[in-house]
């Protein structure tokens, strides 16, 4: 191997684990690769995907996220989490509120902070995108609410929002963990003729109007602990769909997750959770 190393952080937000490199101390060339090479579970360090901490230009710092697979992620609900408690813990910002880009999307951040470090933080995910197109999502319908689709052998309600990317959520009579959600999962993701840019594929039980229990694969990784957007999307998806009121709590095989939206189009999701280290390290490249 070559002679050069280079630290990172492992971080999670509801076991949503991400490495995170800190450009402002260090420099990486080829970021698709290094996410494939550092995200293998069993010849890397593991991880979802690697997250970039950088200078922002249109806010106060950036996130560039990719996916294990290499693919550029738009946003991340679980890292941008992360990213916030990395600026403030490393004295990057002794603000408890500022701002972070991904992708040209501005996100705005609170955080709770405990002896020094942040354990909370509550993130304007921005308002809901719901017409198809937008999403995108093919349909003969503006928006797709509780549309019927069958995918292998079975029929699903499907109900498709974007809070950034896109995101299809399905609400299922068993409880996500009985759910063949491997299968499913991947026959929503790359369904590129009812999804152009593949999809994110949530599937989620009612428990009551406060509760939501729900597994996701998310695209181009597979299915993780938790997904920000995610679950973002799936409290919308149940507002739209009356199933539940404006201030709900969805427990993910990670942890859970606050969601709180008011049903209005124009208004913000606002998500609320954890943000933890894990270790540090340094690897050769």
């Amino acid at each position: 191997m070559g002679d050069k190393y280079m630290k990172f952080t492992k971080m999670h937000g509801c076991g949503n684990d991400y490495i995170y490199i800190d450009c402002f101390k260090e420099t990486v060339t080829n970021e698709s690769a290094l996410a494939i090479k550092l995200s293998d579970r069993h010849f890397g360090i593991g991880g979802d995907g690697i997250i970039l901490i950088k200078k922002g230009t249109k806010a106060d710092f950036e996130m560039v996220m990719y996916n294990a697979d290499g693919s550029r992620g738009a946003m991340c609900g679980n890292g941008i989490r992360c990213v916030a408690k990395y600026v403030y813990d490393n004295g990057y910002t002794d603000k408890t509120s500022f701002s972070i880009e991904s992708m040209g999307a501005v996100k705005y951040i609170d955080v709770t902070v405990e002896n020094g470090k942040v354990i909370l933080a509550k993130v304007d995910m921005g308002a809901p995108i719901l017409k198809a197109a937008d999403i995108p999502v093919n349909s003969d319908n503006e928006k797709v609410i509780s549309e019927k689709i069958t995918v292998a052998d079975r029929e699903f309600n499907m109900t498709c929002v974007s809070m950034g990317n896109p995101h299809a959520v399905m609400f299922i009579d068993e409880h996500p963990k009985d759910f063949d959600l491997d299968f499913y999962g991947a026959k929503f993701e790359c369904n590129t003729d009812i999804f152009p840019n593949r999809v994110n594929a949530e599937f989620a039980k009612i428990i009551d109007r406060n509760n939501i229990e729900m597994r996701v694969f998310e695209r181009g990784t597979g299915e993780t602990l938790a997904c920000g957007t995610g679950t973002c999307a799936t409290v919308v998806a149940a507002i739209r769909n009356g199933y539940v009121d404006n201030d709900v709590t969805v427990h993910l095989i990670g942890g859970d997750l606050q969601i709180q939206w008011s049903g209005k189009e124009e208004d913000s999701v606002f998500m609320t959770g954890p943000a933890a280290t894990v270790f540090t390290g340094e690897i050769d490249l």
